[in-house]
């Protein structure tokens, strides 16, 4: 009895921040437990026991965030928060972000190299371990943080303005990353398809006419625009060129929505006048600016839901199996964190980081701690290796309930 007596006393003296170690793990845990209780809900909608969210129900969820809602949050606060020098304070958020796919990717490579996963998923491997979720699940977790009172980072308004922001500022370079250099990775194996048990393997000579959009050569139709027409005037030759530059670069899929409210953000509310007209309160069009923030609430709720029906989906039949799954389970959420605190603090004894912002600290500490990123399972499903990637999704999830509270409260008391 007075051993437990003991252990109490501990756990209530104070701690970094003067707070308690247990108001930290209840700081820490309380968003966890909310993000993870409108999961269970989501999982519970799509389950066959209720069937409210269907698959095509959960596709268009999907949709409906990441076209309208995750877009007018980040253009609302981001705008709202975001000045020529902030932008300027903040250049190590992108940095940060490129930092940590670097840093995965190695860590990735060297779990790869020792576990040998079948055949052909050793740069599938590299990718679930290396890029994970900076944008979605950040978002959450500050959103249900800066909710509890008691939260070291002041009140509601600011917290959450100040985090939204930090992490929308960093989303452009994660999207550019995801479609470019996590696309590249993630191409089909010779046999062109991931399925290489399967009886109707494509041979690799398969015809152009056969081949997918994204294995079929991208200077197909250009070189038919040439050949048949010699004597194009120069400006349907600079034409043809930004459209294969446009084609190239693959620019519509970089450039989505949310990257678009980012960019149109940080455009206008880096200009003084546009954002004196559009971004504060008494602004003519701060109507527009008000119906997006409306709008972006949804957006919590919403993904969490479409999220947590998804994972229904998840543990199917996986060609990874069990060591493969459970070392980049171990690699994401146990190892990438340790390196990414290495860099912040680097960062920050260099000289990198705006003085005495807890919050800006905070968020790129999360960058380096969440789980798989749930667009890197989109990009893997264009690419054909959708029901792996959902595997991992759902197992990285479920472990990262336990992962990110540690992390977080570790956090919380190095900042505190």
């Amino acid at each position: 009895m007075a051993s437990m007596e003991r252990i109490l006393l501990a756990l209530e003296t104070q701690g970094a921040g003067g707070e308690s170690v247990l108001g930290s793990i209840k700081i820490a845990v309380m968003p966890i437990v909310k993000v993870f209780t409108m999961c269970a809900l989501g999982l519970l909608m799509a389950s066959k026991y209720v069937a409210i969210l269907p698959a095509s129900g959960r596709k268009l969820l999907n949709g409906l965030v990441f076209t309208l809602l995750l877009p007018c949050l980040i253009f609302s606060q981001l705008g709202q928060a975001v000045t020529l020098e902030k932008m300027l304070d903040w250049w190590f958020i992108p940095v940060n972000v490129v930092l940590s796919s670097i840093a995965g990717s190695l860590i990735g490579f060297v779990v790869a190299t020792i576990i040998r996963p079948p055949y052909p998923f050793f740069k599938f491997t590299i990718i679930q371990i290396g890029i994970g979720n900076i944008g979605n699940v950040p978002l959450v977790l500050i959103s249900a943080l800066c909710r509890d009172q008691s939260n070291p980072f002041g009140e509601y308004e600011k917290c959450s303005t100040d985090g939204t922001a930090y992490i929308s500022f960093g989303q452009w370079v994660g999207a550019i990353i995801l479609y470019t250099y996590v696309f590249h990775m993630l191409a089909p194996p010779p046999e062109a398809t991931f399925d290489i048990d399967n009886e109707c393997v494509p041979l690799k000579s398969t015809s152009m006419s056969d081949a997918s959009p994204e294995q079929a050569p991208l200077l197909a139709s250009e070189e038919g625009v040439i050949s048949t027409a010699p004597n194009t005037t120069k400006k349907w030759k600079i034409k043809d060129f930004f459209a294969f530059l446009y084609e190239k670069l693959k620019l519509k899929q970089i450039l989505q929505p949310p990257i678009i409210a980012s960019i149109l953000a940080m455009g206008l509310g880096s200009v003084p006048f546009l954002k004196k007209q559009i971004f504060t309160p008494d602004a003519p069009l701060f109507f527009f600016t008000d119906s997006c923030m409306i709008l972006g609430e949804a957006m919590i709720p919403c993904i969490l839901l479409a999220l947590g029906g998804n994972l229904i989906d998840g543990p199917g039949s996986s060609k990874l199996g069990f060591r493969t799954t459970a070392a980049i389970i171990f690699a994401r959420l146990l190892l990438v964190p340790p390196v990414g605190l290495g860099i912040v603090t680097l960062a920050d004894k260099l000289g990198f980081l705006p003085p005495d912002d807890k919050m800006f600290r905070f968020v790129l500490l999360l960058q380096h701690s969440m789980p798989t990123s749930i667009l890197a399972g989109a990009v893997a499903n264009l690419r054909g290796c959708g029901r792996d990637a959902a595997a991992v999704l759902f197992w990285v999830h479920i472990f990262a309930i336990f992962s990110m509270a540690g992390w977080i409260i570790l956090y919380l008391n190095i900042l505190f």
